[in-house]
Order: C-alpha cells, then structure tokens, then sequence
C-alpha cells in the first residue's frame, strides 16, 4: 500500500485492496466524532477548500461536515457561475487550480466535465479529490457505498451486486472498478441505450472483473446480496446546471424495487444502496423495510470522507 500523503484521490482504478481496507480502517476509528456530533482537532491548522461547478446536497456536505468534524477550516463555492471561474470570463481549469491551491490545503472538486479532477490536480500542488466528474468516476461515493457494505455485512467477499439503472453513470463506473479488487460478481441492469459501453466492457475485462447483464431486476434480485441502485430518469450530467422543465419520464417497471418485489424475490437479508437523490425507481415505501440501509449509507458518507481528509493530509498513516 502507499502512502495517502499528498495524494491526490482521482479514480477507485488507481486503489489496491490494502488501500480500501486502510480507509475503511481508519473510517472506523475517527466514526466516533460523526457518531457523537462533536469536533475534534486533528486538523485544526488545516483548511479544505470546495470547488463545486455541479449541484450537490450530500457530496459537498458531508464533505465539508467531515472536515469540521476534524476541527479543520472550510471555504469555496458551490455554484461557479457566481465566480470568474463560470462567469463571462470562463477562467481555465488550469488559471483556477494554480491559483485555488494557495487558499487550502486540500481541494474538493466537482466538475461536469469528465477528466477535469486529473487536470485541476496536474497544476495544484495540494491534493486534489474527485468528488463526482460528468460521466467519468465518484471515488468518494462508492467509498462510502463499499465502507457501508463492510458495516452492514462484515465483508466485502463472496458477495454479488445488482446493479440498476444507467451504466453511463459515474458511480457505476467507480464501484466496478472497486470490485476488481474483490472476490465479488456484478449483475447489470439497464435500459439498452444506457447499457455498458464495449470500450468500458473492455476495461473490466482487463481487470478481471466478474460481471454479466440480464434483462431486468426481477431477472436478478433472487442472487443479490446488495442492490445498488440509480435513476433511468435523470439529469445530463456533462452540463453544469439542468432546470426541469415540463413533464418527467416515468420508470420503466424493469428497472423498479418496489415493496412487493423485495417481498416476493429478494434475499430476506440483501440490502439496497442508493446515492440519491431518486426518482420513482424506489419507491418511499420501501424505507421501512429492512432491506433499506441508504439512510445509513449517507451518514458513512461523513466518517468516510473523515478519513480520507486525515490520510491525504498527513493526520493519520
């Protein structure tokens, strides 16, 4: 395993397993803070700087809950057009970050433009963290994802995985990366136009990951240990901002988990994560079922995050 000092978290492709299980480690040590509601002060003299040019309610705060939580210090901007960075000006990437780097010590970026985390990281000299890149990866998602199915199930071995919804997907992406690293299986669920492409396909294969695709969730849900779920009906996310307007599509049934389907398929113990925010492809019923751990998955979001701040800033090895 190397070292997480100076580190800069781009992609779950660039983590070998020593690697999750020191994050998921070190997770589980610091948990105590979020759990508690109190602050410490491992990082007192550090301060965390957000760079957020996409909409985000859990990502960017638990982020900036986490760094709290360690006593740390927080600014940056949650809508870049409020900034010469997405105004008139369209400042580059590479203007913003060498000149962002000076103001924290740690940056968390959000971009709708895939690949821009790798480029802002190539000009700061701070760590940079992906915190969700178009349609490329959401390192610290499916961090939290996997950190919560270690919690909730006491391993991340001999486990297989239903994937649902669009494969384009950023979390998708990411969580099969991570399960390279796994004695794991994925099943894949999705419309055909947001199936997974043959150049990503190809990727997976060199990795060795184990994966196949059927047709539709109640095809799947009987072998699932965790049902990991996204939206079909969703936003673009290669744009910066998307307004709804007028009527939203509706959820084929395919690519639904609804009560009774839990019910009459499932595995009495599976468990289903979503990284919301959803759509009508979970249905609000399902939250009383116990089934349901996306709840807990949002709060692991917090000590996660903990801990990956601790690791890149040197507060912890």
């Amino acid at each position: 395993m190397r070292s997480f000092l100076g580190r800069d978290i781009l992609s779950l492709k660039d983590f070998s397993r020593d690697d999750f299980l020191r994050v998921f480690e070190v997770a589980d040590d610091l948990r105590p803070h979020a759990t508690d509601r109190r602050n410490g002060d491992l990082l007192k003299d550090k301060t965390l700087l957000t760079a957020f040019y996409q909409p985000s309610t859990r990502t960017r705060l638990s982020t900036e809950a986490a760094m709290h939580r360690l006593g740390g210090h927080v600014l940056g901007f949650a809508d870049a057009k409020m900034t010469r960075a997405g105004d008139f000006y369209q400042e580059s990437i590479k203007d913003t970050f060498h000149m962002l780097e000076y103001y924290g010590d740690v940056i968390a970026m959000r971009h709708f433009e895939q690949g821009a985390p790798a480029e802002a990281a190539r000009w700061a000299s701070v760590p940079v963290i992906n915190c969700g890149d178009g349609w490329g990866e959401h390192p610290t998602q499916v961090l939290t994802d996997l950190y919560t199915v270690q919690r909730e199930l006491g391993t991340l071995d001999g486990l297989t995985y239903l994937l649902v919804g669009d494969m384009r997907m950023r979390t998708m992406h990411s969580l099969l990366y991570a399960l390279s690293q796994f004695d794991a299986e994925a099943i894949v669920v999705s419309p055909p136009d947001m199936a997974l492409l043959p150049e990503f396909k190809a990727e997976l294969d060199e990795l060795n990951v184990a994966y196949r695709e059927a047709p539709s969730v109640a095809d799947a849900i009987a072998d699932a240990d965790i049902i990991y779920m996204e939206p079909v009906v969703q936003a673009d996310y290669t744009q910066s901002r998307v307004e709804r307007g007028g009527e939203t599509g509706r959820t084929p049934e395919a690519y639904r988990v609804t009560r009774q389907l839990l019910r009459d398929k499932a595995k009495r113990s599976s468990i289903i994560l979503h990284s919301l925010p959803r759509m009508d492809e979970l249905p609000a019923d399902v939250d009383g079922t116990r089934h349901q751990r996306y709840w807990a998955e949002a709060f692991n979001g917090v000590p996660l995050r903990m801990a990956l701040l601790a690791l890149v800033l040197g507060a912890v090895e």
